[in-house]
């Protein structure tokens, strides 16, 4: 059974990638979800508390995806691929959305040193050679394309981009390439 701060924090999620956050007040969203406001300040803190929350899971959710995605190969370019198919995807694009709007409301304090972190890791853990400038501009190269496939409504040209960043990044000294053995 989760626990009820997960529970409520579930709920604003899923009612906020569907009806969006920007200018509706906590009484608002507490009565969309079946609480009150009162619950929202307890378990938040705040309205700026909730927002954080919101951006703390949606982006632990993802991190996770790339943790789980890394384990089905070893292979640098076949990752971003997998997980730029999983981000970009219809069903994900509510809660990109929801990122952004979050990150437009908050200012996104620390949002890519976590990625820089985790993908030093999978890097390591899969014999991929990179850097974290290259990791870096990954981060902001997907989420600039991400913004393009909300504001497209469709994922074909921003998925062609990264296919062309990623040979870029190929042909680089240092990129999402297997080390060949012995080196």
């Amino acid at each position: 059974m989760p626990d009820p701060r997960t529970d409520l924090l579930d709920r604003l999620i899923a009612e906020a990638a569907a009806n969006g956050l920007a200018d509706r007040s906590l009484r608002d969203l507490a009565e969309a979800v079946g609480t009150s406001h009162r619950m929202l300040l307890y378990h938040f803190g705040s309205r700026a508390g909730l927002i954080h929350a919101i951006v703390e899971r949606v982006e632990a959710d993802q991190r996770q995806a790339l943790i789980d995605i890394a384990s089905t190969t070893n292979d640098g370019a076949e990752l971003i691929r997998l997980l730029w198919q999983q981000v970009s995807s219809p069903e994900l694009r509510p809660f990109v959305r929801l990122f952004f709007e979050c990150v437009a409301l908050t200012g996104g304090e620390d949002l890519t040193d976590p990625w820089l972190d985790l993908g030093t890791e999978v890097a390591a853990s899969i014999e991929a050679e990179t850097d974290e400038d290259l990791l870096r501009l990954g981060v902001a190269v997907s989420r600039g394309l991400l913004i393009d496939v909300l504001a497209k409504g469709d994922a074909e040209e921003a998925t062609r981009s990264l296919e062309r960043f990623i040979t870029m990044w190929e042909q680089s000294s240092s990129g999402p390439h297997r080390q060949p053995e012995g080196d």
